[in-house]
């Protein structure tokens, strides 16, 4: 058993996802101490309530730092092989993401060099890059396929989590995305790859996971729902089809365009609808009126350099649930830190730090149904939490381009000096 105390501010988050304008309860206990017994918080509270209550426990001395929940990436493309380092220098030539795309580069691009990629080499790059976000204070990230499109890469994937998931530190819920783009043997028969991806790769992928995952319960399936890959009506079979085979959903949703697709996710019952920066007052409210999470990623528009990001304070002001993620992957933005993204979701969503912070733990955690294990600091619940460079939680928010995660705690393991 192990008593962090010494805490300036300790950020539990506590009592559940906060929607709308809730958001940003910070559950602040100032001199706080936490129980852990095991990977498992037992108690949380004042330090010399705490310390009088169990004084036979080992302390840890958190020398008056802030201690804040493990931040939960509920959006990445974590697993890929190769670069797209020069489709950011061709961007800045004028070129837009969907022009690269149709030209045969974006995500075909790293179709490509995915599916030549080993098993171990999917291993070893997203490794690297699962360990940077962990540095950061990422302790449970969500990871999708989709840089194969076909049944052998895409569950090469799949594989590559669940070997990942095993042996680092972080933890990975895995989502299937074989509706990421079509594929080149498929180009201009979008109808063709949407009857293969529900009549054969559903039900072989189901297949593969129930004999290789061990119990785990099945992935999410996602579809990048957007003019030009899958529209309403594809997105809405593929979804359809997932759910009937028992998958959990999500999806990709008015990025470049408002086709409705956060609706569909409502409608639908998705766990979340993500990128959302066209989506309407309409659309908001539907999603509002759900428990499905809007997950906003403002690392995609930055890193396009666009103008327009997720309408956050319209989605709290509709009483939506909104979460922060990263949308890790290597065309639009290669960033594993969500100390940048809260950074960004201040200045470019007007979220407050709290806001920020609380988008990027319990709210994330509910983007990926994972709120009653992760996302807060709370007796029950699994020890993973972080403790901060400096005294003051803003500061997550307040500095970027430099690691404010001075220790990880990962069920109940210290990582010390991480990144």
């Amino acid at each position: 058993m192990k008593i962090f105390h010494n805490i300036s501010q300790l950020i539990t988050i506590e009592g559940g996802p906060q929607r709308g304008l809730t958001l940003g309860k910070l559950g602040m206990i100032e001199q706080g101490a936490i129980v852990c017994e095991g990977e498992i918080i037992l108690a949380v509270g004042n330090e010399d309530e705490i310390l009088e209550r169990y004084p036979h426990a080992d302390h840890v001395n958190l020398q008056g730092r802030s201690v804040v929940p493990g931040f939960v990436d509920p959006h990445t493309h974590l697993i890929w092989a190769g670069d797209r380092a020069g489709e950011f220098e061709m961007r800045l030539q004028g070129k837009s993401y969907m022009e690269i795309m149709a030209a045969g580069g974006g995500i075909l691009a790293t179709l490509t060099a995915t599916r030549k990629a080993s098993l171990e080499q999917l291993v070893e790059e997203a490794k690297r890059r699962a360990d940077t976000a962990f540095s950061y204070g990422t302790t449970t990230i969500e990871a999708k396929t989709g840089y194969g499109l076909d049944i052998e890469t895409e569950l090469r994937q799949l594989e590559a989590i669940l070997e990942l998931d095993h042996t680092a530190p972080i933890d990975l819920v895995p989502t299937y995305m074989g509706a990421h783009a079509i594929p080149p043997e498929y180009k201009g028969n979008t109808e063709g790859y949407t009857r293969f991806l529900c009549e054969e790769a559903l039900p072989v992928t189901k297949q593969w996971w129930l004999e290789h995952a061990n119990g785990r319960p099945l992935p999410f399936v996602d579809v990048f729902c957007e003019a030009g890959v899958f529209e309403i009506e594809e997105t809405r079979g593929i979804l359809s089809v997932a759910k009937g085979l028992g998958f959990p959903i999500k999806l990709h949703a008015d990025e470049f365009e408002n086709l409705g697709g956060a609706s569909l996710a409502a409608e639908l019952g998705a766990v979340s609808a993500d990128h959302l920066v066209k989506t309407s007052l309409e659309d908001i409210a539907r999603l509002a009126a759900s428990e499905t999470v809007a997950v906003s990623l403002p690392g995609t528009p930055f890193g396009l350099a666009q103008q327009e990001y997720t309408p956050a304070k319209e989605i709290l002001a509709a009483d939506g649930y909104l979460a922060l993620a990263t949308d890790l992957n290597p065309g639009t933005t290669w960033n594993e830190s969500m100390q940048f993204i809260q950074a960004l979701a201040c200045r470019y969503l007007k979220l407050t730090p709290t806001q920020a912070l609380a988008a990027s733990t319990i709210n994330a955690a509910k983007a990926i149904a994972m709120e009653h294990k992760v996302g807060s600091i709370e007796a029950g619940k699994q020890a993973d939490f972080l403790v901060l460079t400096t005294p003051d939680y803003r500061n997550l928010s307040y500095r970027y381009g430099s690691n404010q995660v001075a220790l990880v705690v990962k069920k109940g393991k210290l990582y010390p000096n991480a990144g």
